[in-house]
């Protein structure tokens, strides 16, 4: 089992294998996509790490999986589907296809409508153990409407004439996430924005879990989960961008600084293990 707290610079598909099965209340990651692919020069085994994600998750855990297509030739790659159905078939159930609306995006000349969304596929082993949902201010507080009753022959909602509800101050958030882009990159070329990040775990782990990001980049998911009570593991390939996360996590959530580790290095190698964790 790689330590938990850690950042690790290597392949994701062959560091997944150091993780015991069943280990993992919760992954959030972004992988890089498309034209993304050959990431800084290294590529990922896609389906490598779609199996060893599912056999690493703990029963009802979740995988958050936020991803885009990129438009070659005039048509979307569709790549983002491609995936969410290969997750299914190594048995997840895709519990939700949530959508991570940009606020700001840069402005493109081409004969659509702007690029602003991504897509962020909530995956479970099973039912989802854990569901803490994001509550928001409810416009509407104080007023009445019809109450109505579900009708299980035809599948709807039916109205109770006679009876009426009173609109609570606050209302469950939907599953489209209107989330400002990080204006800071933190030398990475797409950082995770923070409240994204934030919400999923919130939403689907409880303090003490465990979260996972596999493709950690410039450490965001490992700073929140730190930040939220949670335990945590993050690998890159790029040592530049484990260096990165390595620092924020230090600086931004005050972890202590492991003995006789140097600021921007790695520490030897544990034996046994053919990888270069990143001690925070």
């Amino acid at each position: 089992m790689l330590e938990i707290n850690q950042i690790y610079q290597g392949d994701s598909a062959e560091l997944l294998k150091q993780i015991d099965d069943d280990s993992i209340d919760l992954t959030v990651t972004s992988p890089p996509y498309d034209n993304l692919r050959n990431y800084k020069g290294y590529s990922f085994d896609f389906e490598t790490i779609a199996k060893e994600l599912y056999r690493v998750t703990k029963k009802g855990g979740v995988v958050v999986w936020v991803v885009g297509d990129s438009t070659i030739n005039g048509s979307e790659s569709g790549n983002s589907f491609r995936q969410a159905l290969f997750f299914m078939g190594c048995g997840f159930n895709l519990h939700d296809t949530m959508i991570y609306s940009k606020l700001t995006y840069p402005p493109l000349t081409h004969n659509r409508y702007e690029q602003s969304f991504e897509y962020m596929f909530v995956l479970s082993k099973g039912k989802p153990n854990t569901f803490n949902p994001i509550m928001i201010k409810c416009d509407t507080a104080g007023t009445k409407r019809p109450r109505y009753k579900s009708n299980k022959e035809f599948g709807s909602a039916v109205r109770n004439r006679d009876e009426v509800d009173v609109i609570k101050d606050k209302k469950q958030k939907n599953n489209v996430w209107i989330i400002r882009p990080n204006n800071t990159h933190h030398n990475h070329p797409v950082i995770f924005p923070e409240k994204l990040a934030k919400d999923h775990i919130i939403s689907w782990s409880n303090k003490g879990d465990l979260v996972l990001d596999p493709f950690v980049g410039s450490g965001t998911t490992c700073k929140i989960a730190k930040l939220q009570g949670r335990k945590f593991i993050g690998i890159d390939i790029s040592e530049e961008y484990c260096k990165i996360a390595k620092k924020r996590i230090r600086q931004e959530s005050l972890l202590p600084l492991a003995v006789n580790t140097k600021e921007d290095g790695f520490p030897p190698t544990p034996k046994g293990m053919g990888i270069q964790p990143t001690i925070l």
